[in-house]
Protein backbone atom coordinates (compact mmCIF):
# COMPACT_ATOMS: atom_id res chain seq x y z
CA UNK A 1 0.00 0.00 0.00
CA UNK A 2 1.52 3.42 -0.88
CA UNK A 3 1.67 5.54 1.66
CA UNK A 4 2.54 8.39 -0.08
CA UNK A 5 0.35 11.89 0.15
CA UNK A 6 -1.64 12.16 -3.13
CA UNK A 7 -2.13 15.59 -4.74
CA UNK A 8 -5.67 15.33 -3.56
CA UNK A 9 -5.02 15.04 -0.01
CA UNK A 10 -2.65 17.90 -0.27
CA UNK A 11 -5.28 20.03 -1.73
CA UNK A 12 -7.37 19.16 1.24
CA UNK A 13 -5.26 19.92 4.12
CA UNK A 14 -4.28 23.09 2.47
CA UNK A 15 -7.91 23.92 2.25
CA UNK A 16 -8.57 23.50 5.43
CA UNK A 17 -5.43 25.49 6.92
CA UNK A 18 -7.20 28.31 5.06
CA UNK A 19 -10.36 27.73 6.48
CA UNK A 20 -8.81 27.55 10.08
CA UNK A 21 -6.62 31.02 8.98
CA UNK A 22 -10.15 32.67 7.38
CA UNK A 23 -12.25 32.07 10.65
CA UNK A 24 -9.78 33.72 12.87
CA UNK A 25 -9.40 36.45 10.67
CA UNK A 26 -12.85 37.00 11.10
CA UNK A 27 -13.24 36.40 14.50
CA UNK A 28 -10.42 39.20 14.94
CA UNK A 29 -11.85 41.34 12.88
CA UNK A 30 -15.18 40.88 14.20
CA UNK A 31 -13.84 41.63 18.02
CA UNK A 32 -11.88 44.76 16.46
CA UNK A 33 -14.90 45.84 15.41
CA UNK A 34 -17.06 45.16 19.14
CA UNK A 35 -13.99 46.84 20.54
CA UNK A 36 -13.85 50.08 18.62
CA UNK A 37 -17.47 50.16 18.49
CA UNK A 38 -17.56 49.81 22.70
CA UNK A 39 -14.64 52.50 22.76
CA UNK A 40 -16.82 54.54 20.44
CA UNK A 41 -19.73 54.60 22.85
CA UNK A 42 -17.42 55.24 25.74
CA UNK A 43 -15.89 58.48 23.79
CA UNK A 44 -19.63 59.51 22.82
CA UNK A 45 -21.26 58.94 26.20
CA UNK A 46 -17.95 61.14 27.42
CA UNK A 47 -18.52 63.64 25.31
CA UNK A 48 -21.99 64.53 24.72
CA UNK A 49 -23.73 62.20 27.39
CA UNK A 50 -25.90 63.40 30.54
CA UNK A 51 -22.85 64.67 32.69
CA UNK A 52 -21.36 67.80 32.45
CA UNK A 53 -18.79 66.83 34.90
CA UNK A 54 -17.52 64.27 32.98
CA UNK A 55 -17.43 66.08 29.84
CA UNK A 56 -15.32 68.68 31.10
CA UNK A 57 -12.92 66.10 33.11
CA UNK A 58 -12.54 64.07 29.54
CA UNK A 59 -12.09 66.82 27.47
CA UNK A 60 -9.61 68.69 30.12
CA UNK A 61 -7.44 65.62 30.26
CA UNK A 62 -7.15 64.70 26.61
CA UNK A 63 -6.22 67.98 25.45
CA UNK A 64 -3.22 68.87 27.84
CA UNK A 65 -2.11 66.17 25.95
CA UNK A 66 -0.65 66.76 22.85
CA UNK A 67 -0.44 63.47 21.09
CA UNK A 68 -4.40 62.45 21.93
CA UNK A 69 -6.06 65.74 22.39
CA UNK A 70 -7.79 65.00 18.86
CA UNK A 71 -9.90 62.67 20.58
CA UNK A 72 -12.07 65.56 22.54
CA UNK A 73 -13.35 66.47 18.64
CA UNK A 74 -14.69 63.00 17.61
CA UNK A 75 -18.17 63.79 18.62
CA UNK A 76 -17.61 67.91 19.66
CA UNK A 77 -16.57 70.79 17.25
CA UNK A 78 -13.95 73.17 17.54
CA UNK A 79 -16.02 75.96 19.45
CA UNK A 80 -17.51 73.68 21.86
CA UNK A 81 -13.95 71.92 22.94
CA UNK A 82 -12.48 76.02 23.13
CA UNK A 83 -15.45 77.17 25.57
CA UNK A 84 -14.37 73.86 27.75
CA UNK A 85 -10.67 74.42 27.78
CA UNK A 86 -11.75 78.43 28.54
CA UNK A 87 -13.39 77.56 31.36
CA UNK A 88 -10.41 75.12 32.90
CA UNK A 89 -7.15 77.89 31.42
CA UNK A 90 -5.57 79.11 34.29
CA UNK A 91 -5.40 82.54 35.39
CA UNK A 92 -2.18 84.06 34.89
CA UNK A 93 -0.81 85.03 37.93
CA UNK A 94 1.75 87.64 37.98
CA UNK A 95 5.22 87.39 39.90
CA UNK A 96 4.71 88.31 43.31
CA UNK A 97 6.92 86.37 45.48
CA UNK A 98 8.31 87.43 49.21
CA UNK A 99 11.48 85.89 49.13
CA UNK A 100 11.52 86.57 53.44
CA UNK A 101 9.87 83.92 53.53
CA UNK A 102 12.58 80.96 52.82
CA UNK A 103 15.67 80.45 54.54
CA UNK A 104 18.19 78.23 52.85
CA UNK A 105 20.51 76.29 54.44
CA UNK A 106 23.98 77.59 55.07
CA UNK A 107 26.20 76.43 51.93
CA UNK A 108 28.28 73.13 52.93
CA UNK A 109 32.33 74.50 53.68
CA UNK A 110 34.42 73.01 50.65
CA UNK A 111 35.45 69.16 51.74
CA UNK A 112 39.11 68.75 51.80
CA UNK A 113 40.73 67.05 48.79
CA UNK A 114 40.98 63.41 49.22
CA UNK A 115 44.87 62.22 49.08
CA UNK A 116 45.75 58.36 49.84
CA UNK A 117 47.26 55.28 48.21
CA UNK A 118 45.49 52.06 47.24
CA UNK A 119 47.03 50.70 50.54
CA UNK A 120 45.79 53.12 52.31
CA UNK A 121 42.39 54.90 51.05
CA UNK A 122 41.38 58.27 51.77
CA UNK A 123 38.98 59.03 54.57
CA UNK A 124 35.34 59.26 54.24
CA UNK A 125 34.56 62.84 54.27
CA UNK A 126 32.32 63.63 57.71
CA UNK A 127 28.79 63.60 57.92
CA UNK A 128 27.41 67.13 58.12
CA UNK A 129 23.97 66.40 59.46
CA UNK A 130 21.74 65.11 56.54
CA UNK A 131 21.61 68.37 54.87
CA UNK A 132 22.87 66.65 51.48
CA UNK A 133 20.97 63.79 51.58
CA UNK A 134 18.11 63.33 49.21
CA UNK A 135 14.83 61.60 50.61
CA UNK A 136 12.17 59.74 48.54
CA UNK A 137 8.88 59.22 49.79
CA UNK A 138 5.91 57.10 48.30
CA UNK A 139 2.65 59.52 47.93
CA UNK A 140 -0.82 57.63 47.22
CA UNK A 141 -4.17 59.47 46.41
CA UNK A 142 -7.38 57.88 45.49
CA UNK A 143 -7.05 57.78 42.14
CA UNK A 144 -3.04 57.89 41.60
CA UNK A 145 0.55 57.06 42.66
CA UNK A 146 3.39 59.59 43.44
CA UNK A 147 6.73 60.06 44.31
CA UNK A 148 7.97 63.03 46.10
CA UNK A 149 11.92 63.98 46.29
CA UNK A 150 13.14 66.17 48.84
CA UNK A 151 16.52 67.88 48.02
CA UNK A 152 17.75 69.62 51.41
CA UNK A 153 20.74 71.80 49.94
CA UNK A 154 18.98 73.68 47.18
CA UNK A 155 22.18 74.76 45.55
CA UNK A 156 22.57 71.06 43.81
CA UNK A 157 19.32 72.31 41.68
CA UNK A 158 20.50 72.82 37.66
CA UNK A 159 18.75 73.13 34.55
CA UNK A 160 20.12 70.33 32.05
CA UNK A 161 19.79 70.90 28.33
CA UNK A 162 20.86 69.04 25.01
CA UNK A 163 24.32 71.04 23.43
CA UNK A 164 22.23 72.23 20.57
CA UNK A 165 19.08 73.16 22.58
CA UNK A 166 16.69 73.68 19.12
CA UNK A 167 16.92 70.91 17.61
CA UNK A 168 16.90 67.01 19.31
CA UNK A 169 16.23 67.04 22.83
CA UNK A 170 17.51 64.30 25.21
CA UNK A 171 16.16 61.57 27.52
CA UNK A 172 16.21 62.55 31.03
CA UNK A 173 18.45 59.43 31.36
CA UNK A 174 21.22 60.67 29.19
CA UNK A 175 20.83 63.99 30.76
CA UNK A 176 21.92 62.62 33.76
CA UNK A 177 24.72 60.25 32.38
CA UNK A 178 26.12 63.05 30.35
CA UNK A 179 26.28 65.76 33.93
CA UNK A 180 26.52 62.76 36.47
CA UNK A 181 23.65 64.11 38.12
CA UNK A 182 22.33 62.34 41.18
CA UNK A 183 18.79 62.69 40.79
CA UNK A 184 16.45 64.53 38.42
CA UNK A 185 12.92 65.16 36.77
CA UNK A 186 11.74 66.08 33.52
CA UNK A 187 11.70 70.31 33.17
CA UNK A 188 9.85 72.87 31.52
CA UNK A 189 7.46 72.68 28.18
CA UNK A 190 8.70 72.39 24.42
CA UNK A 191 7.07 72.64 21.30
CA UNK A 192 5.37 69.02 20.25
CA UNK A 193 3.30 69.36 17.54
CA UNK A 194 0.88 66.52 17.37
CA UNK A 195 2.99 64.93 19.79
CA UNK A 196 5.51 63.90 16.70
CA UNK A 197 8.17 67.06 17.98
CA UNK A 198 12.34 66.27 18.15
CA UNK A 199 11.63 67.68 22.16
CA UNK A 200 14.74 70.14 21.69
CA UNK A 201 12.47 73.72 21.42
CA UNK A 202 11.53 74.60 24.41
CA UNK A 203 8.31 76.52 25.23
CA UNK A 204 9.10 79.79 27.25
CA UNK A 205 12.43 80.88 28.53
CA UNK A 206 15.78 78.51 29.70
CA UNK A 207 18.50 80.02 32.02
CA UNK A 208 21.40 78.27 32.62
CA UNK A 209 24.31 79.62 34.75
CA UNK A 210 23.32 82.92 34.75
CA UNK A 211 22.35 82.86 30.99
CA UNK A 212 19.48 83.26 28.88
CA UNK A 213 19.67 80.04 26.65
CA UNK A 214 16.45 80.81 25.63
CA UNK A 215 14.06 83.81 24.63
CA UNK A 216 10.50 83.87 24.99
CA UNK A 217 10.63 86.89 22.14
CA UNK A 218 10.02 89.40 24.80
CA UNK A 219 6.59 87.86 26.28
CA UNK A 220 4.82 87.14 29.74
CA UNK A 221 5.60 83.41 30.64
CA UNK A 222 5.56 81.31 33.72
CA UNK A 223 8.85 81.49 34.80
CA UNK A 224 10.11 78.62 37.51
CA UNK A 225 13.15 79.24 38.29
CA UNK A 226 16.25 79.32 41.16
CA UNK A 227 18.09 82.21 41.75
CA UNK A 228 21.80 82.89 43.24
CA UNK A 229 21.22 82.27 46.89
CA UNK A 230 19.44 78.66 45.87
CA UNK A 231 15.54 80.25 46.10
CA UNK A 232 12.62 78.97 44.55
CA UNK A 233 10.50 81.65 41.89
CA UNK A 234 7.23 80.98 40.29
CA UNK A 235 5.34 83.07 38.77
CA UNK A 236 4.13 85.32 34.89
CA UNK A 237 6.70 87.66 33.99
CA UNK A 238 8.84 88.64 31.14
CA UNK A 239 12.77 86.96 30.75
CA UNK A 240 13.92 90.80 31.63
CA UNK A 241 12.46 90.03 34.79
CA UNK A 242 13.59 87.02 34.89
CA UNK A 243 17.22 87.76 34.58
CA UNK A 244 16.40 91.00 37.32
CA UNK A 245 15.84 88.35 39.56
CA UNK A 246 19.26 86.85 39.49
CA UNK A 247 17.71 83.71 38.36
CA UNK A 248 20.33 80.83 37.38
CA UNK A 249 18.23 78.02 36.54
CA UNK A 250 14.92 78.56 34.85
CA UNK A 251 12.19 76.69 32.50
CA UNK A 252 8.90 77.62 31.93
CA UNK A 253 5.52 76.08 32.23
CA UNK A 254 2.83 76.33 34.81
CA UNK A 255 0.54 77.06 36.24
CA UNK A 256 1.69 78.03 39.68
CA UNK A 257 0.50 75.98 42.30
CA UNK A 258 1.29 77.62 45.78
CA UNK A 259 2.40 80.91 46.21
CA UNK A 260 3.79 82.88 49.67
CA UNK A 261 2.02 79.64 51.18
CA UNK A 262 -1.30 80.30 49.65
CA UNK A 263 -2.93 77.65 46.94
CA UNK A 264 -3.95 79.21 44.15
CA UNK A 265 -7.77 79.10 43.05
CA UNK A 266 -7.15 77.23 39.37
CA UNK A 267 -10.12 76.53 37.90
CA UNK A 268 -10.30 72.44 36.83
CA UNK A 269 -8.17 70.64 35.04
CA UNK A 270 -7.47 67.15 33.77
CA UNK A 271 -5.92 63.58 35.18
CA UNK A 272 -2.67 63.41 33.59
CA UNK A 273 0.38 62.26 34.83
CA UNK A 274 1.54 65.41 36.26
CA UNK A 275 5.38 66.62 37.30
CA UNK A 276 5.79 69.52 39.61
CA UNK A 277 8.20 70.91 42.06
CA UNK A 278 8.13 73.30 44.91
CA UNK A 279 10.01 74.19 48.17
CA UNK A 280 9.87 74.54 51.78
CA UNK A 281 9.95 77.54 54.12
CA UNK A 282 13.92 75.51 54.81
CA UNK A 283 14.89 75.89 51.61
CA UNK A 284 14.57 72.11 50.66
CA UNK A 285 13.71 71.73 47.21
CA UNK A 286 10.62 69.27 46.65
CA UNK A 287 10.02 67.28 43.22
CA UNK A 288 7.14 64.86 42.68
CA UNK A 289 5.86 62.98 39.96
CA UNK A 290 2.27 61.16 39.57
CA UNK A 291 1.93 58.27 37.95
CA UNK A 292 -0.70 58.23 35.04
CA UNK A 293 -2.46 56.18 32.33
CA UNK A 294 -1.72 53.04 34.54
CA UNK A 295 -4.51 50.51 36.04
CA UNK A 296 -3.78 51.66 39.54
CA UNK A 297 -3.25 55.39 39.09
CA UNK A 298 -4.96 57.29 36.72
CA UNK A 299 -2.76 60.30 37.30
CA UNK A 300 -3.85 63.59 39.35
CA UNK A 301 -5.54 67.33 39.06
CA UNK A 302 -3.81 70.27 39.61
CA UNK A 303 -6.00 70.32 42.89
CA UNK A 304 -4.53 66.96 44.04
CA UNK A 305 -1.06 68.60 43.37
CA UNK A 306 -1.27 71.60 46.03
CA UNK A 307 -3.11 69.34 48.10
CA UNK A 308 0.15 66.95 47.96
CA UNK A 309 2.73 69.86 47.98
CA UNK A 310 1.04 71.96 51.19
CA UNK A 311 1.08 68.51 53.09
CA UNK A 312 4.91 68.58 52.38
CA UNK A 313 4.83 71.94 53.97
CA UNK A 314 5.69 73.95 50.22
CA UNK A 315 5.41 77.54 50.79
CA UNK A 316 6.12 77.76 46.82
CA UNK A 317 5.02 75.18 43.86
CA UNK A 318 4.70 74.95 40.33
CA UNK A 319 3.63 72.51 37.94
CA UNK A 320 6.33 71.45 35.16
CA UNK A 321 5.48 69.64 31.60
CA UNK A 322 3.65 66.72 32.76
CA UNK A 323 1.83 63.53 30.65
CA UNK A 324 4.08 61.30 28.63
CA UNK A 325 7.12 63.37 29.43
CA UNK A 326 6.60 62.78 33.61
CA UNK A 327 10.15 61.05 34.69
CA UNK A 328 11.85 61.09 37.72
CA UNK A 329 15.31 59.55 38.32
CA UNK A 330 17.40 58.71 41.43
CA UNK A 331 21.19 56.86 41.94
CA UNK A 332 20.97 55.76 38.43
CA UNK A 333 17.49 54.39 37.89
CA UNK A 334 13.66 55.59 36.74
CA UNK A 335 11.68 55.89 39.83
CA UNK A 336 8.52 55.54 38.51
CA UNK A 337 6.95 54.21 35.52
CA UNK A 338 6.83 56.01 32.44
CA UNK A 339 3.38 56.95 31.00
CA UNK A 340 4.84 57.29 27.28
CA UNK A 341 4.44 53.97 25.36
CA UNK A 342 7.39 54.42 22.94
CA UNK A 343 9.05 54.86 26.21
CA UNK A 344 11.03 57.96 27.47
CA UNK A 345 10.47 61.02 25.42
CA UNK A 346 13.09 63.35 24.29
CA UNK A 347 13.37 66.45 26.45
CA UNK A 348 15.03 70.03 25.96
CA UNK A 349 15.47 71.06 29.61
CA UNK A 350 15.50 68.99 33.15
CA UNK A 351 15.82 69.89 36.55
CA UNK A 352 19.28 67.57 37.80
CA UNK A 353 20.88 66.98 41.01
CA UNK A 354 24.32 67.75 41.48
CA UNK A 355 26.34 64.98 43.09
CA UNK A 356 27.93 65.71 46.32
Amino acid sequence: MNSATTPKQKTSAIKVILKIILRTISVLLALLIVIAGALCSVLWVLSKGPSPTAQHLFVRTVNETSAIGFLSNIFLTEAEVETIMGSSAPVEEFYDMDITLITPPTPRPPQPTATGTPEEPPPLPEEDDEISDIELHKVVGNAYLGYMMIVHDPMRLFVATPNNLGGWGMTLMDMVRVTGAAAGINGGGFYDPDGRGEGGIPDGIVVQNGELRWDAGGGYVNVIGFDDNGILHVGNMSPTAAMNLNLQWAVSFGPTLISNGVAQNLPGSGINPRTAIGQRADGAVLMLVIEGRQIDSLGATYTDLIEIFLNFGAVNAANLDGGSSTLMMLDGEIVNRSPSVVGPRLLPTAFLVRPV
